[in-house]
């Protein structure tokens, strides 16, 4: 069980550390590093030195947390996150949100990559999360509720900032990027599923799959933090389910990551005037 002195105590040795405090935390999934490299940078902090601070063991989470300006926002940016698979309880995925909320950040954005489930999504293209399914085995509320973070039973009736989702819509619109709305559907893993599983996944309303996300949305809603998420899709998983590999999904990721940095880069700077 993680206690709130835990995450203050990660808090007061960041805050101690960097004369800086961020207004907007961003989380990078696979292979979406590229853009730190739109990052005036301040800071970079590696995992292994924050206190109580899980280690990142996936390939291609390079495992920093970094403070710096993005279009003239604040940010505090997780290259490198935490899944459930590694072996980390819901609350350790977690635990850097609810640092990063004792940080002082109001916005959480965050990025993943995912299976398109939906026929109407294609390799590379983007999907704005407009809602979502916990379909891990638990979520990281369970147990005795942090009550200096947030309420006992958090409303999950809009997870997503709509206001964020439909700007989000209008500048892929303008900046010819495919992207579509829909729901994310997340699961353990770190298997991915077999073609009867998919099949289901959609029936029950999920556009595209993947194995973080949920959990870190759950936290940041009940701490009460605007969030807009957005997923790469990686492969196909519907029609004739091909097999693919780890390598395939971090080079479809890195090859539409442009459009990824640019779309978060356009919605941070409207999200600064809300």
């Amino acid at each position: 069980m993680i206690m709130f002195e835990e995450i203050k105590e990660s808090a007061d040795y960041l805050l101690n550390l960097v004369d800086f405090q961020p207004e907007t935390g961003i989380v990078l999934g696979t292979g979406l590093g590229g853009l730190v490299k739109e990052i005036d940078i301040k800071y970079e902090i590696p995992y292994e030195e924050i206190p109580h601070f899980p280690l990142s063991t996936v390939e291609s989470h390079s495992g920093r947390l970094i403070f710096g300006t993005l279009e003239g926002v604040k940010v505090v940016v997780m290259q490198g996150r935490f899944h459930y698979y590694e072996g980390y309880s819901l609350q350790e995925v977690v635990f850097p949100i609810r640092v990063m909320k004792l940080l002082g950040i109001n916005d959480l954005f965050i990025s993943n990559a995912a299976g398109g489930i939906n026929t109407a999504l294609n390799r590379g293209d983007l999907m704005i999360i407009e809602d979502q399914i916990n379909h891990f085995p638990g979520n990281p509320l369970v147990g005795k509720n942090i009550d200096e973070l947030g309420p006992r039973f958090p409303d999950m009736s809009a997870p997503f900032d709509k206001e964020l989702v439909k700007q989000a819509v209008e500048i892929a619109s303008e900046k010819n990027i495919s992207a579509k709305k829909g729901v994310y559907v997340g699961l353990p893993g770190p298997m991915l599923e077999t073609p009867a599983e998919y099949k289901y996944l959609g029936i029950i309303g999920a556009d595209v799959v993947g194995m973080s996300t949920v959990p870190e949305v759950i936290a940041a809603r009940h701490m009460g933090l605007r969030i807009f998420a957005c997923s790469i899709v990686t492969d196909v998983c519907y029609g004739e389910i091909k097999e693919v590999n780890i390598q395939e999904i971090i080079q479809t990721a890195m090859e539409a990551e442009p459009s990824l940095s640019l779309l978060f880069k356009e919605v941070i700077k409207i999200s600064k005037k809300k």
